[in-house]
C-alpha cells in the first residue's frame, strides 16, 4: 500500500490464510497451471476447499481466487513470483 509517495509494509501474523486473486484467459489449463503452482507451496491446498472461479460477463475470463495458508513472507513472495512468471496469468493480487 502507497501511502503519500511511502509504501507501508502489510503486517501478517503467521500462519494466516492469505487470499490471492489471479486472472487468465478461461481455459482448462489457466485453471490446473494456478493450482500446480500454489501446490508447489503449501502442500495442504485443496482447490476443492480452497479456491473460487469467477467468470467474467463475456466467459472469456476466470478470475481464480485461491486462499494460500502462508507460512512465511517469502511464501508468499515465492507464490507471487511463480504466477507473475506464468504465461497463462493476466494480472495478480
Amino acid at each position: 500500500m502507497e501511502r503519500f509517495g511511502q509504501q507501508e509494509e502489510l503486517i501478517l501474523e503467521f500462519p494466516c490464510d492469505f487470499p490471492i486473486k489471479v486472472v487468465g484467459r478461461a481455459e482448462v489449463e489457466f485453471h490446473l497451471r494456478i493450482c500446480e503452482i500454489v501446490c508447489r507451496h503449501d502442500n495442504d491446498f485443496d482447490p476443492e476447499v480452497h479456491l473460487l472461479r469467477r467468470d467474467s460477463s463475456t466467459g472469456k475470463y476466470h478470475s481464480l481466487t485461491v486462499n494460500l495458508r502462508a507460512t512465511s513472507k517469502q511464501q508468499i513472495d515465492a507464490v507471487y513470483q511463480d504466477l507473475k512468471a506464468c504465461e497463462l496469468v493476466l494480472w495478480a493480487l
